[in-house]
Order: structure tokens, then sequence, then C-alpha cells
């Protein structure tokens, strides 16, 4: 399969930058937020973005994860995996402003799993959605109120986030 780079480690680094920018901006500073990583690679993403967010606003940011695997509605479709732990950070999420991180948002069906799965923690003031690349063919109306980069792309292309944390390097590819 040939892959094509459509984003190299400094183009997600400035992206990241951009959406820590704008849920500052959105949530009218840092108070009361609180990220939720979706496990693998939004787990990742939240990590960087929590220390970029102090960086600006200059006060920690609770991170944490949220493994949607059990509240899944393709299990039969596909593999299942072992679920990754879910880690709520200190303070819980109830009355606070939850920004679920991604990699990817395709379908909408992992982040419909996370929105049951917050339901099951505990109840937020509000839930916001940022995820890294934003390549469309939605089957539900799922919208991301944060978004590094849109990248169109066919269905049956494939769009890989490798990240240096996991796989060693900062790039983001699509396959045909």
């Amino acid at each position: 399969m040939t892959a094509r780079t459509v984003l190299q480690e400094a183009d997600i680094a400035r992206a990241l930058t951009r959406v820590a920018h704008e849920i500052l901006e959105s949530n009218r500073g840092a108070e009361g937020l609180v990220l939720l990583g979706i496990p693998t690679r939004g787990v990742t993403l939240a990590d960087r973005l929590g220390p970029i967010i102090e960086g600006i606003a200059g006060q920690p940011i609770p991170v944490g994860s949220l493994d949607v695997t059990l509240f899944r509605d393709d299990l039969a479709k596909h593999p299942t995996r072992a679920p990754k732990r879910t880690e709520i950070p200190d303070g819980g999420i109830d009355g606070k402003t939850v920004v679920l991180v991604d990699d990817v948002l395709f379908s909408g069906r992992s982040i419909r799993a996370a929105l049951d799965a917050i339901g099951s923690i505990g109840r937020p003031s509000a839930v916001r959605l940022a995820i890294l690349i934003d390549r469309g063919h939605r089957e539900l109306p799922i919208r991301p109120d944060f978004v590094g980069k849109n990248i169109p792309s066919a269905r049956t292309e494939r769009v890989n986030v490798h990240l240096r944390e996991l796989d060693g390097v900062d790039e983001v590819t699509i396959e045909a």
C-alpha cells in the first residue's frame, strides 16, 4: 500500500497549539476544564495538550483517559481489544467542561460511545470535542468543536496518525 504523508511533526505541533488556544478562548480561560483522551492516541494527544494549555493559561489542566470499548455499538464488526484504563482526574467531571480528545474523527461511533461512557461516570456542565484529524464520512450527527486539520479522504483510504511516544515519529499519513 502506498502511503503519503499529509502532516509532519511541526504541522502536528502547530495544530495542537492552535487547538489549545481555541479551547481556552471557547471556555473563557482554563477554569473548570478537564481533558479526557480516548485510547490509544487520543490519550497521548490529551497528554500533550494539557501542558500546552497550562503554558498559555498559567494553571495546570487535569488530564485523564476514557476507555469507550465496552460502550461501542460495533463490537461484533471489529475485533475486540482489551479495555484500557479509564482514569478520571481528582475532582471528577461533575460540573466541569470536559474536552474529549481523539486522533481521527471518522464515523462518529467512538465519540458516541464516549458520550455514553461519560454519562456513566458523572455529569459535566458541557462536553466538547477536540480532534487532530477530521476526515469526514460521519454516520452519526457528531461534529467536533476543535479541529487540528480537516483532511478530506475517500472511504476506502486509511488515515494513520503516528505519534512519537507510541510510534517513534510524529506524522499523519493516508493509505490508498
